[in-house]
């Protein structure tokens, strides 16, 4: 068996509710309303995760669903470093590489090219690294006609695919993605999903997020199923994602 790579034990992220200090004017017309309501309002958090318990090994590709807020994104911050969980553990062993929010490290008064370098660090390449591949990243955003434009002039789409690109082309040893495969035209989503594909076959771990159930049971080998913070179910994606289907017409 593999060895377990991402390994979440108890994990819990609380956000509090409450809201800042008042000034002194709120202060003195809300005087009572401030003074008897403060101790609710100290204990009013919210509990993104809660308790939740998760492993991944080597070379698997995971598929997270679950409604909104059910604690998808706040799970892979928590995976990639950038949120710290208000209690339990977590271990990654490897470089963790994000296909989050594209397009993030994106400058737009710098050209595209320029772009391509300043991303490819940002997600953990040398500069050589990416100057070797800058030619294969170009290429497959289909935008060698604007490349030395500024990213300013670029439409939404062009701007996503160049960023798709660069993180394509990172080298990951440990994907965490959102919703990519809504990038760009048909053409190009077709294109990302077989790039994602290749990847993953060749044994990069995968944690991926998406509403998109067909995606998930196309790419993913095993499914979480996430509610309220915690893990409802997981297991081979048909019988997660059936499971998520029933309870989702339940509700309706």
């Amino acid at each position: 068996m593999k060895e377990v790579i991402v390994d979440l034990n108890h994990v819990w992220k609380r956000y509090p509710l409450r809201k800042g200090r008042p000034g002194f004017k709120e202060f003195v017309l809300n005087f009572y309303k401030f003074f008897y309501t403060r101790r609710e309002d100290e204990n009013r958090d919210f509990y993104a995760l809660k308790d939740l318990t998760l492993q991944i090994r080597q070379g698997e590709c995971v598929g997270i669903i679950g409604r909104n807020g059910a604690g998808k994104s706040t799970l892979l911050s928590i995976i990639l470093g950038t949120v710290l969980p208000s209690k339990g553990n977590i271990r990654v062993i490897g470089r963790v590489t994000p296909i989050l929010e594209l397009g993030g490290g994106i400058h737009p008064d710098l050209t595209g090219r320029e772009n391509i370098i300043l991303n490819g660090i940002l997600l953990g390449m040398t500069k050589g690294d990416v100057l070797q591949k800058m030619d294969t990243v170009i290429e497959f955003s289909e935008l060698e006609r604007f490349i030395d434009l500024p990213v300013r002039t670029y439409s939404s789409g062009m701007y996503l695919r160049l960023a798709f690109s660069v993180a394509i082309h990172a080298d990951p040893k440990i994907f965490v993605i959102d919703e990519v495969f809504s990038v760009g035209d048909e053409a190009f989503q077709k294109k990302s999903k077989e790039a994602m594909l290749k990847l993953i076959k060749g044994g990069v771990t995968t944690v991926f997020v998406s509403h998109n159930l067909k995606d998930i049971e196309e790419v993913c080998g095993r499914a979480v199923w996430l509610d309220r913070g915690g893990v409802v179910a997981e297991g081979e994606p048909e019988v997660i994602i059936g499971k998520y289907r029933e309870e989702a017409a339940h509700i309706k």
